[in-house]
């Protein structure tokens, strides 16, 4: 590590999710030579059986439970769909919980939810496999039911990065709630890959799939990052809750540094890689006028650009307490379940090297996922009294 201091809903969205993942995502197109071996070795792979991929075991002292909501804010409409009149979130509340092996584990997707991601997946990360894969067999290590333990304890939000579920945070988010934080993680329905709801409503289906376009421009991505700072400051709202933490990934990231700016209830951020300015170049307020309160930014140097040099150094030129940090021999997914489930996928031979490089990088997940799990829970336990 190296440190510094200072449309059609379901149809339309798998057809232009391969563009929108390139505008929005930063995302790594695969070469016409890669997509082909990865779709042979897929054939192959297949014939075998799909693998089960699993997710690294918490290292906290606690049982973890998770709880799903859905939340309704009625004063804003959705900007994505207006159709359907309100803007509807599903977080999922993981949390210190009393231990036992009669609460099953909560997998990582539905069926739903998966049988969705698997005919978007290599549309949202191109080197994602088009097949061989079984999104629904993943499970987390929250289990569902497990009564909370008493007492109060720290809140932590997540935000995903733009073509995430909040699922594919998992690993990480349970993590932290195995060493006695509760955390929120967030969906941000209409950019997300998919967000399976409880029910079907006027404007949307059961389970909503993005909506981005491949010719998204910067009054787009503006009306991303205001709509994510939006829902998160709702969440707060809705949850009661003050004096909280938030972290995020990519779109994700850049929403947490901006809801940090924006409101005196959040203590704290951690920017996972996420731009602090505009498509078109404008810096974003937290970056023009720096911050009074705790913020890591973090980086990898496989998508470190200068983009991000320039918007990140605005940011650290105001001084105050922030702080860079970067992981080397990684990729920009390496924050994410991708850190532990790509290298699975290319040892199935359901991925080429080329493309796990790309996206998580290529070193050791061992030492990946601990990294970005130490990095992410010390800042908090420095910065977010428990």
């Amino acid at each position: 590590m190296t440190n510094s201091s200072t449309p059609g809903r379901r149809s339309l969205a798998k057809g232009v999710l391969a563009g929108a993942a390139a505008t929005l995502l930063g995302a790594l197109p695969a070469s016409a030579a890669s997509a082909a071996s990865a779709a042979s070795a897929a054939s192959a792979a297949s014939a075998a059986g799909p693998p089960v991929l699993r997710l690294p075991a918490p290292t906290g002292p606690y049982a973890v439970g998770a709880r799903i909501l859905h939340l309704v804010d009625p004063s804003r409409n959705d900007p994505w769909e207006p159709g359907i009149g309100v803007r509807e979130l599903m977080v999922t509340v993981l949390r210190p919980a009393v231990p036992g092996l009669g609460f099953p584990r909560v997998p990582q997707l539905t069926p739903g939810a998966a049988g969705e991601f698997a005919s978007i997946a290599h549309l949202v990360r191109p080197h994602l496999p088009e097949a061989g894969v079984d999104w629904a067999a993943t499970l987390t290590h929250a289990r569902a039911g497990a009564p909370p333990l008493p007492g109060r304890r720290p809140v932590l939000l997540y935000s995903p990065g733009g073509g995430d579920a909040r699922t594919m945070g998992s690993s990480l988010a349970i993590d932290l709630a195995s060493h006695g934080w509760i955390v929120v993680t967030v969906d941000h329905p209409g950019d997300a890959s998919e967000v399976e709801f409880p029910d079907e409503r006027p404007g949307r289906e059961r389970i909503r799939t993005t909506v981005l376009r491949p010719d998204m421009d910067a009054a787009t991505f503006h009306t991303v990052i205001d709509t994510r700072v939006a829902d998160l400051r709702f969440v707060l709202d809705a949850l009661g809750l003050d004096r909280v933490g938030v972290y995020g990934h990519s779109a994700g990231g850049t929403a947490a540094a901006q809801a940090l700016h924006e409101d005196r209830r959040i203590t704290a951020a951690v920017n996972l890689e996420g731009y602090l300015d505009q498509m078109d170049g404008e810096l974003l307020p937290v970056a023009r006028q720096g911050t009074d309160r705790p913020l890591l930014l973090a980086g990898t140097d496989g998508f470190r650009d200068a983009r991000l040099d320039r918007s990140w150094a605005a940011l650290l030129a105001h001084g105050g307490p922030v702080a860079r940090r970067q992981l080397d021999d990684a990729g920009h997914w390496v924050f994410t379940d991708y850190a532990a489930l790509v290298p699975q996928l290319h040892q199935a031979g359901l991925m080429t090297a080329a493309g796990r490089a790309a996206m998580v990088g290529r070193a050791d997940p061992r030492v990946t996922v601990r990294a970005v799990r130490d990095l992410v829970r010390s800042f908090f336990a420095r910065h977010l009294r428990r």
